[in-house]
């Protein structure tokens, strides 16, 4: 009988011991990915394609093609009640325009990386520091005023393809609420 009783306090005391050590493997602190955060933090603001013109000498030269999304702080933003892509389409213009950051002569020169840090530094002052995370270019290209007209116009002529200033980047999918 006494063997009986030890056999049924052995069992019980492994059998905890095994629940024990199965709770405390399965609560183990979860490694914490700071990309992985960082990047749930953020939101995708899409951009609208928009066409600026290329003013030199008083005349229209040709247009920029642009499409250009932002990844924003998703807590910073829900107070946020200004027009992004307005806000976005006066910075294009500014940059483009009026302090010319793309030589069309010399489009290898174009610095792709300043022109995302002159355009996240200038919204950041506009909006609030940290707000625009990154700068996504989905499409950043140049036609000619003479390629317009030959393709507006149904000429014989095969129309231009727009010059290729940058490299498209898509925006990441936003995520799934999953149940």
């Amino acid at each position: 009988m006494v063997k009986l009783l030890f056999a049924g306090i052995w069992v019980c005391v492994v059998a905890l011991g095994a629940v024990y050590v199965s709770v405390q493997m399965a609560t183990a602190p979860a490694v914490v990915d700071e990309e992985a955060a960082r990047k749930a933090a953020l939101e995708v603001v899409p951009g609208e394609s928009i066409t600026i013109p290329l003013i030199a000498d008083g005349k229209v030269k040709g247009y920029f093609l642009s499409k250009i999304s932002f990844m924003v702080d998703k807590e910073k933003s829900k107070g946020l009640h200004l027009p992004m892509t307005e806000l976005m389409t006066d910075e294009l213009f500014t940059l483009l325009v009026g302090n010319k950051m793309v030589d069309i002569s010399n489009i290898a020169a174009f610095d792709v990386a300043s022109f995302r840090d002159t355009i996240k530094t200038d919204m950041n002052a506009k909006l609030g520091e940290g707000m625009v995370n990154e700068v996504l270019i989905e499409q950043l290209d140049y036609l000619s005023k003479d390629d317009v007209r030959a393709n507006g116009e149904g000429s014989a002529k095969p129309p231009g393809q727009p010059v290729k200033i940058v490299e498209g980047q898509a925006p990441p999918e936003p995520a799934k609420a999953g149940h």
